[in-house]
């Protein structure tokens, strides 16, 4: 009789994991066709990662429901997941392809780092909070992402050892490019960040190196969390 009700139990989870999978898959089919694809994302490789990136894995359990939404969402220590138009529209902005090495500054719930990972061969991503980048690096494993690599520390720095970088894609807004981060974009290398003194306009910036020379364009108007440093 308890073998009997074990196995009952055991296929009513799988029953309703399965479920679970196929409402979240069409959620992300639903975000990506009514947010992005409606303002303008069209770059393949940045649309099928929106479509296979697990969302609601990497944010907080209490925000699980909302992971989808067209808004950002809370992550704890103060920081937030971006909305998923903005996520793809850096991630467009850089081009990923297959073979780049791209760096993150501002790993947070690791979702930008996933979305990358679907496309490049490896990402590099710096989280200055400990407790942000243990649990993405945690989640970012579980999900079986090999391909990237987090760092715990000031992301003002980069990751020198191993630039340069193809792309660099920052997640918090700065009141002035790092000049270590410029240092580090290889040559036709592109970052897109955003720049902005708290509490006034932030703009996304792209930033491209030609020819060892620093050209700069601004995108759109955003707001983002600032961008924090070490003591």
């Amino acid at each position: 009789m308890k073998k009997a009700a074990t196995v009952l139990w055991c296929s009513l989870l799988f029953f309703l994991h399965s479920y679970a999978q196929d409402t979240y898959s069409e959620k992300r089919k639903q975000m990506v066709e009514s947010q992005l694809i409606t303002r303008g994302i069209k770059d393949k490789a940045t649309l099928n990662a929106m479509r296979t990136v697990e969302r609601h894995q990497l944010v907080p359990g209490t925000q699980t429901r909302y992971a989808y939404e067209d808004r950002p969402l809370p992550i704890g220590y103060g920081q937030t997941i971006s909305q998923p138009y903005i996520v793809a529209y850096m991630t467009e902005t850089i081009r990923p392809e297959a073979g780049m090495k791209i760096l993150e500054i501002g790993t947070g719930s690791g979702y930008q780092a996933a979305i990358l990972a679907e496309i490049v061969d490896r990402v590099y991503t710096v989280e200055i909070v400990d407790s942000l980048g243990r649990r993405a690096q945690k989640k970012l494993r579980d999900l079986g992402y090999k391909n990237i690599h987090v760092k715990l520390g000031d992301g003002y720095f980069g990751w020198e050892e191993h630039a340069p970088f193809d792309a660099i894609i920052v997640t918090a807004a700065t009141e002035y490019i790092p000049p270590p981060l410029m240092e580090q974009l290889k040559e036709d290398g592109k970052m897109v960040i955003p720049v902005g003194a708290p509490f006034t306009a932030q703009y996304l910036m792209l930033v491209k190196k030609k020819n060892g020379k620093i050209k700069t364009q601004k995108l759109l108007p955003v707001r983002f969390v600032p961008f924090t440093r070490s003591d």
